[in-house]
């Protein structure tokens, strides 16, 4: 037989139960569906992921103690920020950060409780590419003589002024009153911190009010934020910081109490983190797929049953084992290419679907699609293989006998 005739015989026989076979192709839909969506969930986590580190500011450094070193929480000291502000070649800005325990908040007739409070030096605006949206932050005259002012979070001067101009309003952060000079513009919830529900002020305002009684001294800080000038600067910035910090510290460049990130740093590890759910999905849409296959195996085997006296009469009439066993298999082949298409499609749709109307970030991995679609044929050639010979090895006459 013609092969365009065997393809149009083996089309046929899937027309003819338009249900089963439907039923059948849904687990092939289902799997590649699955694949492609998952792929891009799991892209669309680790982008989300990237988009919020990179948004703490462009080309940024993080220096911070190194956990499980003994004392290295108390090693980083403003005094260190201020050394690689004036002894590092490279850079365009620095801010150091501390973060005293959370205070309550008066202001307005408005009482707020446990917030975070964050103190800063000038420069944490541009270095932080985090503008102002109202008013002015502090200048560095104003750090140094720990002048009580404060900036707010978006939110915060939401939640106490409502749409009242908070510029010139007085707060009481914890027993201190302060003046507001600024409010922080919109921001949201970056790397799990609220940046809008949170106050800025001068650092050395913390130190003097906040952090007085700990035991680890009123001078620490919690992390120093480089900026560098350009992308090209980044290895030299960072080796003259691990220089100086080690000779200030007195310890070994190669053992350091405090460590020195890049932005891609943090992204490598949060990925690092995701390849594990990645690859849990991954399994996951491969099970749907093999489950799929089974499906396929399952029907074409019952098909073979029911047609057994159909088979006996094509090759009476001329119809050669390799015919048979053709058939059936782009039968198998056809069912898994359309279940494929289809969930191309779905899979497809679904990503931008939820994208569009959840909270999380999709983005379609281009290589899922021809992965889940070359995936699905391989299933419906591999799982319909055995009931297509199994076909092919009737005998005619034992065909034709049978009820």
């Amino acid at each position: 037989m013609k092969a365009k005739k065997i393809l149009h015989v083996a089309w046929e026989g899937l027309t003819l139960n338009k249900v089963r076979s439907f039923l059948t192709t849904l687990g092939v839909i289902i799997g590649v569906a699955s694949v492609i969506i998952m792929l891009a969930v799991s892209s669309g986590a680790e982008a989300a992921i990237a988009d919020q580190i990179n948004a703490l500011g462009a080309n940024l450094l993080i220096v911070s103690p190194m956990r499980g070193t003994p004392g290295a929480a108390r090693t980083l000291l403003f005094d260190d920020a201020l050394a690689i502000e004036q002894q590092v070649v490279g850079i365009s800005g620095i801010s150091a950060e501390q973060a005293p325990a959370a205070q309550d908040i008066k202001a307005n007739g408005v009482s707020l409780e446990a917030i975070s409070i964050i103190g800063t030096t000038a420069a944490f605006p541009d270095v932080r590419d985090y503008a102002v949206a109202d008013g002015r932050y502090f200048d560095a005259i104003e750090d140094d003589r720990k002048a009580k002012v404060a900036v707010l979070g978006a939110g915060i001067a939401t939640d106490l002024f409502g749409t009242e101009s908070p510029i010139g309003q007085s707060v009481t952060v914890g027993n201190t009153k302060l003046t507001v000079i600024g409010v922080m513009e919109e921001k949201g919830i970056v790397s799990d911190l609220d940046y809008d529900g949170r106050v800025y002020l001068p650092i050395n305002l913390v130190f003097q009010k906040y952090m007085t009684t700990m035991t680890f001294g009123s001078d620490r800080v919690r992390t120093i934020y480089v900026k560098a000038e350009s992308q090209e600067q980044i290895d030299s910035v960072i080796t003259q910081i691990t220089v100086l910090l080690a000779e200030r510290h007195d310890v070994d460049a190669s053992a350091p109490d405090f460590s020195v990130q890049t932005q891609q740093d943090i992204i490598a590890t949060q990925e690092a983190t995701t390849a594990a759910f990645r690859d849990l999905l991954a399994w996951v849409a491969g099970i749907s797929l093999l489950v799929g296959g089974i499906g396929i195996m399952n029907i074409m085997l019952v098909s073979v049953t029911e047609r057994t006296r159909e088979i006996g009469l094509r090759q009476a009439l001329g119809a050669r084992p390799s015919d048979v066993l053709l058939q059936f298999l782009l039968e198998a082949v056809i069912l898994s290419l359309v279940g494929g298409l289809a969930g191309v499609a779905i899979g497809v749709g679904g990503s931008y679907l939820f994208n569009a109307l959840g909270t999380m970030q999709t983005r379609i991995v281009p290589m899922s699609i021809p992965l889940a679609f070359g995936a699905a044929a391989i299933v419906g050639i591999f799982f319909g293989y055995y009931p297509a010979a199994q076909a092919a090895k009737l005998e005619p006459i034992v065909a034709l006998r049978r009820e």
